[in-house]
């Protein structure tokens, strides 16, 4: 099995919601078959002892009580799915919904009890004492875990939450992607090396996709072992269309390397996921902006809450060393060329769109203000001329767009909050006269 197949399973495994119910069924059975066949009876649980008549009433209980829970939370889930795709942006069902830990398991716990309880009314005359006081303490856990559940979607689909976990996720990738601090402006850049044009150009053969993930440790070992270098000509996040262009390798062993091998470290998807892609979830988070921009929905509220994860996502992404392209091996040549996105791409698409819709809002000028000087006081100086442009190109859509002089002085002042936090500059009280 490819590395890109199980990669592809993997991913699927954990944002299908279907699993958790499926490993409850296995464990239901391994456990009840276990407890059955070899009467494996602890006697009762104190405060569970109940008679016969008793035990298929609590049966009964239990089984139209978690089918309950499991059709009210999956009718949920739907409705949630509808609005947070609609108010927010379909991409978080897949990066944030599916692979939701609490819903899943919740699920599993409510599909075990019920075939618990099916098993139990089915050998109530023989099923072990121990099983039918284990049912009822799972019975209670089941009701609690079911009002937490509702608390959990309530909480998990407000924005601020939303936008948090994306930010979280994003922040795992950019540590992933770019490990290494930003060095000195002292040392400078290495120059990219002229590897002239490539002995073998390998192409995409199978459907049209999305690339997702790179094996990029196989890749350098192969590149190594046949002391070739190896170019990945589409980046993470890129469409790669059938018989486009996937690899060229450049060395003496260019011919050695099995295209099979090649192709199957490299995932494809029918769309972008967050786990190798390092600017997915500001693009998500901004694609939440400006649809709450829109003036379907007109609210500016979460936009401003955005820019808050995405001053955080471009903060930490500015203290990183972002010239890693060229991968080298334990003796420093170079293996794999792998683009990844420079500085200038982050600030592009923190700024540039949220800018473009949301320059007629006070909130959100003022928000951005804000990001802007506070990027331009906590990263060193190599990062600010990009941020300094986009400050630049605030100033002009505000005069272009405020027509008032006050409205205008309004929104070219900084606020964290957007509009609340501080209309005015702060003023130091004056000492009274001795």
């Amino acid at each position: 099995m490819s590395w890109s197949l199980r990669y592809a399973i993997k991913s699927y495994v954990l944002s299908a919601i279907w699993t958790a119910p499926v490993i409850a069924v296995v464990l239901e059975q391994v456990t009840f078959r276990i407890a059955y066949v070899h009467q494996l009876d602890f006697g009762w649980i104190p405060g569970f002892v109940v008679n016969r008549e008793g035990t298929i009433a609590l049966a009964d209980y239990l089984i139209s009580s978690s089918i309950a829970f499991v059709v009210f939370t999956f009718s949920s889930l739907i409705v949630a799915i509808q609005v947070a795709s609609g108010q927010l942006t379909p991409r978080i069902i897949a990066t944030t919904l599916l692979r939701d830990r609490v819903i899943r398991w919740s699920v599993g716990l409510f599909v075990y009890v019920l075939l618990l309880a099916i098993g139990i009314k089915a050998r109530v005359d023989t099923v072990p004492r121990f099983l039918v006081s284990t049912s009822a303490i799972f019975g209670l856990v089941s009701v609690v875990a079911f009002m937490f559940l509702i608390d959990h979607a309530a909480r998990l689909l407000r924005p601020v939450n939303i936008v948090w976990r994306l930010a979280q996720q994003g922040l795992v990738v950019i540590d992933d992607v770019y490990p290494d601090p930003i060095p000195p402006s002292s040392i400078p850049p290495q120059a990219p090396e002229d590897l002239g044009p490539p002995e073998r150009t390998i192409l995409h053969t199978g459907s049209s996709a999305i690339l997702i993930a790179v094996n990029l440790k196989a890749l350098v070992a192969e590149a190594k072992r046949e002391d070739v270098i190896i170019e990945l000509v589409p980046r993470v996040g890129d469409f790669v269309a059938k018989d486009d262009a996937l690899f060229r390798l450049r060395g003496r062993g260019a011919t050695q390397l099995a295209d099979r091998f090649l192709r199957g470290q490299v995932a494809f998807g029918r769309e972008r996921t967050i786990e190798q892609d390092s600017t997915f979830a500001s693009r998500v988070i901004v694609d939440i902006a400006i649809k709450a921009l829109s003036p379907a929905i007109n609210d500016p509220t979460t936009a401003v809450i955005a820019i808050d994860q995405l001053q955080r996502l471009l903060r930490t992404v500015g203290k990183r060393d972002l010239r890693n392209d060229w991968i080298r091996d334990g003796d420093g040549k170079v293996r794999v060329i792998f683009g990844t996105p420079d500085w200038e791409d982050f600030v592009h698409l923190t700024f540039r769109e949220v800018r473009h819709y949301g320059a007629g809002n006070f909130q959100v000028v003022r928000r951005l203000r804000a990001m802007i000087e506070n990027i331009l006081q906590s990263l060193p100086e190599s990062r600010l001329p990009a941020v300094r442009q986009e400050r630049e190109l605030l100033d002009r859509t505000v005069e272009k767009l405020y027509m008032f002089p006050e409205d205008l002085a309004l929104a070219r002042i900084p606020d964290p909050q957007g509009l609340g936090g501080g209309s005015a500059p702060i003023q130091m009280p004056s000492r009274p006269a001795k």
